[in-house]
């Protein structure tokens, strides 16, 4: 169902599940640049409360959009909450999403019934670390093929490949990283490296308070969910999560950055907890 932001860009959204008593939740997805793919992680809660899912702006198959900053993406959010009738709304970010939705409970915490940051990078120098991680995990051959695919054109085929190359590394399981990289990588929408860039500059922009200082003001739950494996270390996240008043942090063991796909009745157990109000939000 599309949904038209106040500055006339349409959005693609899906709903699940039916309103309950539980505070209704609002999935954002990673990237940036990227579109929603967690239905999987809605089918987990939706027969707890209602699940909403869309695609940011200019991302996926919802309209082209030039703006785009952190605050529009933020703006984004509520007007959907408002649009979808509620009042308060647990946001559930994963990767740049967790970093979106932060912002989104620290801008709007009149509306925000709680936080689940999933595999954010945290604060302070996270990407050390994961690029040595990223690059114990790759073969030289493919560190080399995937260097080559970088910064060039590439057939329909060459991109499948750049993007599997680039994203099976984030899974903890060796055997099977490869497969599910090439599941996520074979999705036929394409990435908006514009906003990749545009909102990757503007985080980097941020002073090094800044997160920190939202995180201290946060009034709702917060709950850090991060797989033990995933290559962004465990440890920006807990520095961030240190900050918050109200939060619990939980390391998913054997499981990368989509916890989901390696441990899913942990993570299935840990979401449900969250939104009956259980644990976290």
């Amino acid at each position: 169902m599309p949904f038209s932001t106040s500055d006339g860009v349409r959005l693609w959204t899906a709903t699940s599940g039916t309103a309950t008593s539980a505070a209704p939740v609002v999935i954002l997805h990673g990237g940036p640049g990227l579109w929603d793919d967690y239905a999987v992680l809605a089918e987990m809660i939706d027969d707890l409360t209602v699940v909403h899912r869309f695609d940011q702006r200019g991302c996926g198959r919802s309209d082209p959009s030039e703006v785009q900053t952190m605050a529009r993406l933020a703006q984004d959010i509520d007007e959907l909450r408002a649009y979808f009738g509620h009042e308060r709304i647990v946001v559930l970010g994963h990767s740049f999403g967790a970093s979106l939705a932060l912002l989104y409970a620290a801008t709007y915490a009149d509306h925000a019934a709680g936080l689940v940051y999933v595999d954010g990078v945290g604060i302070g120098d996270w990407r050390t670390a994961y690029h040595e991680e990223q690059r114990r995990r790759m073969t030289p051959e493919q560190s080399a093929r995937l260097e080559d695919l970088t910064g060039r054109k590439r057939t329909p085929a060459e991109e499948t490949e750049f993007r599997a190359l680039s994203w099976f590394t984030d899974h903890a399981d060796r055997e099977r990283a490869m497969e599910w990289a090439y599941q996520s990588a074979s999705v036929d929408l394409p990435i908006n490296f514009a906003a990749n860039s545009a909102l990757g500059a503007a985080m980097r922009s941020w002073p090094d308070d800044y997160l920190p200082g939202l995180a201290a003001g946060l009034e709702c739950p917060v709950t850090f969910i991060h797989g033990e494996g995933d290559p962004r270390p465990a440890f920006a996240v807990r520095d961030l999560a240190a900050h918050v008043p109200h939060h619990t942090l939980e390391l998913i063991p054997a499981a990368g950055h989509s916890p989901w796909l390696e441990q899913p009745e942990l993570v299935r157990s840990l979401l449900r907890r969250i939104v009956s109000g259980e644990e976290g939000a």
